[in-house]
């Protein structure tokens, strides 16, 4: 691969995907062009202020309304307010000019075949040869756009299509031509996987690529499986979310997110240009949805779709549901299902698979009516969309939020046995025969049982050409932890798994409910620094849950307070901290790597490791004020620590605990893995950021080894740690006491303020003073148990559990 350095990246269009495509490029540190086309006429405030359509603001005036749009959108396409200045914004008359010196142009503008022919004919004629252009076209055939163009616009030229929003979804499909060059394609894949974060899939130049062939394919299945089956809309979105391993938004609520107008668009694309597909029949669109186009039913932009929200006579909020055979709108109806409930409390994905697939009820009957003719449709998509079937379960997992891809869950139901059903299924939809691809019945002839093995803890495929499994591109590179815990598991109890990750180092593992850490966790967290002591060169702790860890297990923190076992509460709270402290001091290096939900306990830790290799969607906080205490698992010991260090750098001694403070007072959760540096959770030089999620445990390995290579040794115990004393405390109760008096919080919310502010001053203390880690754990302790005491903090942490959310009593 030659070595080519992208460094500033030019966006033409700034519509919806162009400006959050722009701020995923100031995410990873780019310099970045916006550009979009001028006005063609003055607004009335415009020619109050006497401008002409020649002043710059008229002019990037499109431009910089959208990127203003998109930074106000929640969740924020950025990682931090301060990237923005890395977006330059421009217009196409004016600045097109500019790309001459930019690595990489992509074009985002309108759908329309005409128009980004002419975008690029202003391409050619400035840009320097050898950058990169890419189109994010969603369905405009790549080889269209390329005809015409110069030898050297083609070698550089293909389709790099992100899914909605960018910075979220991980979907990048590349699609190169036959004339892309080779090192371009490989330096897309590159890039997107290990720069952008994203999972790449290398697609064919065929309508709607993969990701939105197959999940169109699958959302209008439903459409059509409803009538025939007799489903509302709320038995569909229940049936096909969260338990059919697919997002909470599922079938009719995505509908409405995405927009039924989009959805309707990709469909009669595919119905036009995809005259061979046996299934076109099943792009053809029910009466009832082109009703609702003809209603401009449309969704959330329409303020109805499948759903509408109304104010219902008491004034409350309701959001009622379509019925599809009237087309009225209708209080929702609960739905039950003996299917669902099975499944319920079965966790692991591939066995729920096989419980729903058996269901005798209307749940079982849709998965059943969804999911044969699906697998038909997948077979026998290769090698028309991709030679390798791989691709369209990479697809499907991180461009629609599957848990497993249509060749996974067809592996968990049974290759061999799911094929005599497929064709037994008495639910067919428009042209499809229940009939799968050939290949699928050589695939079983050649003694290969499934489309997927691990071998040796690495990840194969069945390659058809070969008739033989082969390991998937680039999975040598990962570890994956479901790939090896059977033969490389250490030790383990209900809620720890230690795995020995090779070149000495071991992972420490959590699969609690939420990665809620709570006696077992303690017991695993201690073996683990056992064992890496004794026997290895470092441990990594981090897991493959849906979330790092929620925190504390505040249901166990609850019954003890409740039945006022304080010795036992103290001993746990003390063991908590132990494990933090051993986490920091023990004579091995300890890197932790948090993604998603890093909470309570779970940050604690994080902040105690010799270094956190972190995902960049990694969302840390101290949120014990919402349960009504202060953080005592070291989080309060710590936060004074690093107010202390603070203190030598700068001397403004009062602002640095007050920030501080303010981060566990109002219980700041980053939403990146950048605001959880800038809210003080990390240290300069003691983290790292990793892009794509997959990568993550490999390169927290990978850390581990560089610090035992360095020749790691074990910090010295602090007893130098500056604390303010009563002047501090004047200044937290004085501040405490304002907020109280202008109701920004409650009595109970006071009395946790002033007790943290206690903690973080190190008591009463005449004057400022060092102490020691140990003097502050001790006074963090005391404090977390006397708020457990409290009737106020015991409602708050039942509300929690009961409800989920905070209360601020």
């Amino acid at each position: 691969m030659m070595n080519r350095n992208i460094k500033k990246v030019a966006v033409l269009g700034s519509g919806v995907m162009g400006s959050r495509i722009a701020c995923h490029f100031a995410n990873i540190g780019v310099e970045v062009l916006l550009l979009d086309i001028n006005p063609k006429e003055l607004l009335p405030q415009e020619e109050s202020k006497g401008l002409t359509l020649s002043s710059p603001a008229v002019k990037n005036r499109i431009v910089n309304s959208s990127l203003d749009t998109a930074l106000k959108t929640n969740p924020s396409p950025i990682y931090s307010k301060t990237f923005v200045n890395r977006i330059k914004t421009g217009n196409f008359e004016d600045n097109m000019k500019d790309i001459a010196s930019y690595d990489w142009v992509i074009e985002v503008v309108v759908e329309r075949l005409e128009i980004k022919k002419s975008v690029f004919d202003q391409v050619e004629q400035f840009r320097k040869p050898g950058t990169l252009i890419t189109s994010n076209t969603s369905g405009i055939p790549i080889h269209l756009m390329s005809e015409g163009r110069s030898d050297d616009f083609k070698k550089h030229f293909c389709g790099t299509h992100f899914f909605n929003p960018p910075r979220y979804l991980e979907l990048l499909e590349i699609i190169p031509t036959g004339d892309t060059d080779k090192e371009v394609i490989d330096f897309l894949v590159h890039f997107g996987d290990k720069i952008l974060g994203k999972t790449v899939v290398l697609c064919k130049d065929t309508p709607a690529f993969i990701g939105n062939r197959i999940g169109v394919y699958s959302m209008l299945a439903i459409t059509h499986l409803v009538e025939q089956l007799g489903l509302t809309v709320e038995e569909v979105d229940k049936f096909t979310g969260p338990a059919m391993g697919h997002p909470k938004s599922a079938t009719f609520r995505t509908a409405d997110v995405v927009g039924l107008d989009t959805l309707i668009n990709v469909a009669n694309g595919l119905t036009q240009n995809a005259p061979n597909d046996e299934a076109k029949g099943v792009f053809v669109l029910p009466a009832y949805i082109s009703k609702m186009a003809e209603n401009k039913w449309l969704g959330e932009k329409s303020k109805q779709g499948f759903y509408k929200k109304i104010k219902n006579d008491k004034g409350e909020s309701e959001i009622l549901s379509l019925n599809l055979k009237t087309l009225d709108y209708e209080t929702q109806q609960k739905v039950k299902s003996s299917t669902l409930e099975a499944t319920k409390p079965i966790e692991d994905i591939r066995k729920r698979m096989k419980v729903y697939a058996q269901g005798t009820d209307k749940a079982g009957e849709l998965f059943r009516a969804m999911h044969y003719p699906l697998f038909e449709y997948v077979s026998n998509r290769v090698p028309e969309i991709t030679d390798d079937f791989f691709r369209i379960d990479d697809a499907m997992r991180a461009g629609f939020g599957w848990e497993l891809g249509p060749f996974e869950v067809w592996d968990a139901l049974g290759v061999k046995e799911t094929i005599a059903k497929i064709k037994d299924e008495e639910k067919r939809l428009p042209g499809q025969t229940g009939e799968v691809a050939q290949w699928v019945h050589e695939m079983l002839e050649a003694g290969c049982e499934s489309f997927y093995k691990v071998i040796d803890g690495v990840k194969n495929y069945y390659d058809i050409e070969s008739k033989s499994y082969k390991p998937i591109p680039g999975a040598e590179d990962l570890i994956v932890l479901d790939n090896i815990r059977d033969s490389k598991t250490v030790w383990k109890n209900s809620g720890v798994t230690i795995t020995d990750l090779g070149d000495g180092i071991i992972n420490c593992e959590f699969h609690t409910k939420m990665n809620t850490i709570g006696g077992e966790v303690i017991e695993g967290l201690n073996k683990a620094i056992d064992l890496a002591e004794k026997e290895y060169r470092g441990l990594v702790i981090t897991n493959e849950g849906k979330n790092f860890s929620a925190g504390a297990n505040i249901g166990m923190i609850f019954m003890m307070a409740v039945e006022q076992d304080y010795d036992e509460l103290n001993m746990a709270v003390r063991m908590f901290q132990n494990t933090a402290m051993r986490i920091r001091y023990s004579s091995i290096p300890v890197v932790v790597a948090p993604f998603q939900l890093t909470l309570g306990g779970g940050c604690e830790f994080s902040m105690h490791a010799d270094f956190v290799q972190l995902h960049a969607e990694t969302y840390m906080g101290l949120v014990e004020f919402g349960v009504g205490v202060i953080p005592g698992g070291g989080g309060s010991k710590e936060f004074a620590l690093r107010a202390s260090d603070e203190y030598r750098e700068d001397q403004i001694v009062q602002n640095t605990l007050k920030d501080r403070f303010l981060t566990i007072g109002q219980a700041k959760v980053s939403t990146s893995a950048v605001e959880a540096y800038e809210l003080g959770y990390l240290q300069k030089g003691k983290f790292a950021i990793t892009m794509n999620r997959k990568r993550l445990l490999a390169d927290a390995k990978e850390k581990a080894l560089e610090l035992a290579d360095a020749g790691y040794t074990q910090p010295a115990h602090r007893t130098d740690i500056k604390v303010l004393g009563n002047s501090g405390l004047g200044i937290v109760y004085a501040g405490a006491n304002s907020m109280r008096s202008g109701n920004y919080i409650s009595d109970h919310d006071q009395k946790i303020s002033e007790k943290l502010g206690w903690v973080m001053c190190g008591g009463n203390l005449s004057q400022p003073t060092e102490v020691s880690e140990q003097y502050l754990l001790d006074l963090e302790r005391k404090t977390f148990l006397e708020l457990c005491a409290e009737r106020k903090t015991l409602e708050r942490i039942q509300h929690m559990l009961t409800t989920g959310k905070a209360l601020r009593n």
